[in-house]
């Protein structure tokens, strides 16, 4: 009997919890999203930001201040971004003819969801949230892959 009732406990604690599970959709557009934020950027499309972007993101990083020294947390909010999908690449120059858009979705739940986006010189960490049925951006924190660019 003991062994019996040992098994069922370990039997229900290795089931995962099944409640808040993402469909296939959810996952589709999650990673949508990412690449929403860094193709509007490519493809000077304002609007593909907008889409993938709630009114009130933040995106932070790090910088370091040339007078001081200093580090200090840089922020950039949704309508600078949507500036900087004007304009970023106008000349073309500002990605590799073929650029690198990997989105790895680190976990899921239920309305949650913590992505990471790994994009040529950048990795950005995002939060992304259902909100009124769509996936939007709420949070990225990001860096240079060669963190002495800050």
């Amino acid at each position: 009997m003991r062994k019996t009732t040992f098994l069922l406990l370990v039997m229900h604690f290795m089931i995962p919890d099944t409640t808040y599970a993402q469909t296939q959709q959810d996952t589709l557009e999650i990673k949508q999203v990412a690449l929403d934020y860094i193709e509007s950027q490519h493809n000077m499309e304002p609007e593909q930001f907008e889409r993938a972007a709630h009114p009130r993101m933040v995106k932070r990083t790090f910088w370091m201040n040339k007078k001081s020294k200093k580090e200090y947390l840089r922020e950039t909010f949704t309508d600078a971004m949507i500036l900087l999908a004007e304009t970023y690449n106008q000349d073309g120059d500002g990605f590799p003819e073929n650029p690198q858009k990997e989105v790895i979705i680190l976990d899921i739940y239920d309305k949650t969801a913590s992505v990471k986006l790994i994009a040529d010189e950048w990795i950005d960490y995002m939060h992304i949230v259902k909100l009124n049925g769509q996936w939007q951006l709420v949070n990225v924190l990001w860096q240079f892959k060669d963190s002495t660019k800050h």
